[in-house]
């Protein structure tokens, strides 16, 4: 579990249920999807509907920490 808070204070805890590797991408397992930058956190709607986000954006700002 990791603890994601957005620039407005905002909080939710998250279960991590996969991890891409920010530097030499994923493989076949993971569908071959290329590197991504690193710290990125992608997650349910849920989740940015619970820190307030617009999902509209693509990018926030937020910190993480494990929970």
């Amino acid at each position: 579990m990791i603890r994601i808070t957005a620039s407005n204070g905002r909080s939710v805890t998250a279960k991590v249920v996969d991890e891409c590797d920010s530097v030499n991408g994923c493989d076949a397992e993971h569908a071959g999807q290329p590197p991504c930058k690193n710290n990125i956190v992608d997650g349910s709607s849920t989740v940015w509907i619970a820190l307030g986000s617009n999902q509209d954006l693509g990018n926030l700002g937020i910190t993480w920490s494990m929970a």
